[in-house]
């Protein structure tokens, strides 16, 4: 669980649930018009702007890792793939059938060794999922990134539409209060759905998707090196070049050459 994405939600919900009760109640902020205007508007605007596809692949896969977290870290990773280095050394490929490990793509590599594939085949399929899937969490990024860039738009539309009903009803007082209520509440609810939850998780999946990146290319380059027969202690050498140079010095269980 990233816990930063959860916290970071309930505190802004907090904060702004604290200053609706200094002042009133939550009825005087609810305004089904309003909520029409932003929630269907934006998702109007996001089918146009992307295949369903790609909305069907990309917002359910950018919501889970807005809140989850690598089970491993680069340097966990670079451990992980010097003992597995280790394993194959001194039992061969048939050694790492009974290794495991909590990461899936990791897994998946080892299980391409164990079985004997050629490199070329390695690296090409592992390549070829690592790019699928950079892929979607990028159109996930880029679908909450569009709706965080629509929905203020669309407050702006209710905001218009809303005063163009209450002028047009100047005659009648008793409509002024409701009009005047989508006008301002449609702005309200556009800014928060962008700035306290698309926006923010947008920038969040984009940090992801570098960090998986670099991940899944130091798994790939390890698993072609152990498929190699390169020495445990070359393979943590190559692999700590992706880590930054403040990391790369921190204590590890050394594997001997």
């Amino acid at each position: 669980m990233d816990i930063t994405t959860l916290v970071g939600l309930i505190a802004g919900f907090i904060v702004l649930s604290t200053l609706i009760l200094m002042g009133g109640d939550f009825r005087m902020f609810y305004d089904i018009h309003a909520v029409i205007i932003i929630f269907g508007g934006s998702t109007a605007a996001t089918l146009i702007r992307f295949p369903l596809s790609a909305i069907l692949h990309g917002m359910p896969l950018g919501a889970k890792f807005a809140f989850t977290m690598s089970r491993l870290s680069a340097r966990d990773l670079v451990d992980e793939l010097a003992r597995i280095a280790e394993i194959a050394r001194k039992q061969g490929p048939v050694g790492l059938e009974k290794v495991e490990t909590d990461e899936p793509f990791l897994a998946k590599g080892i299980r391409y060794v164990a079985d004997g594939y050629d490199l070329e085949f390695i690296r090409d399929n592992m390549e070829r999922d690592r790019d699928n899937f950079l892929m979607h969490l990028n159109e996930g990024s880029k679908i909450y990134r569009a709706i965080g860039d629509c929905a203020p738009a669309f407050g702006m539309i209710g905001t218009l539409l809303g005063m163009v009903q209450m002028f047009s009803n100047m005659s009648d007082p008793s409509k002024l209060g409701p009009f005047m209520a989508v006008a301002l509440l449609a702005t309200l609810y556009g800014a928060l759905v962008a700035n306290l939850i698309c926006l923010p998780i947008a920038d969040k999946l984009h940090g992801k998707l570098i960090d998986e990146e670099t991940n899944r290319t130091l798994i790939i380059d390890g698993i072609l090196m152990i498929r190699d027969s390169k020495s445990p202690a070359l393979v943590r050498e190559m692999l700590l070049a992706y880590l930054p140079e403040k990391h790369r010095d921190e204590e590890g269980e050394l594997v001997p050459a």
